[in-house]
């Protein structure tokens, strides 16, 4: 069975009870019992973190990224900052789709730019929790479509 890599960044954790009006109810445990759901009905095995740390997921793209055969991440406010996490995906090559919660482009001025979305195969963001089942099924359908 292939894998595929998610990825969470920082403060992710505390989904559920973090601004709920803005990041919903839902936990990141329930997220990814979804996301494990769907990707094991398409015939992919998960490999999911969570880290506050961008030098840990760099570390952890580094690690499994040529084991994988895409990755899904919210690189939640690193998203805007991050230029390691992007050159990160550059270097090991594997697809990614990035996923947000919120619709950024809505939100504060200085989120409206991401360092993943030029080297990204698609966003999907404002859907809350739905927005990472929507960028898996995403991903798996880039995956089947290359695979041929």
């Amino acid at each position: 069975m292939a894998d595929l890599l998610i990825l969470h960044g920082p403060n992710l954790n505390l989904l559920g009870t973090r601004e709920p009006g803005t990041y919903g109810r839902a936990t990141l445990d329930d997220i990814n019992r979804a996301l494990a759901d769907d990707a094991a009905k398409a015939g992919y095995g998960l490999r999911v973190f969570q880290s506050n740390h961008e030098g840990e997921l760099v570390d952890l793209i580094q690690a499994h990224g040529p084991q994988v055969q895409g990755a899904l991440i919210n690189p939640a406010a690193l998203t805007h900052t991050s230029v390691a996490l992007r050159d990160a995906f550059l270097a090991v090559g594997v697809p990614v789709v990035e996923v947000h919660l919120s619709n950024i482009h809505r939100r504060e001025p200085f989120r409206h730019h991401s360092y993943l979305a030029d080297v990204a195969i698609g966003q999907v963001m404002g859907f809350g929790a739905a927005s990472y089942r929507l960028g898996l099924a995403g991903l798996i359908d880039h995956l089947a479509q290359a695979a041929g």
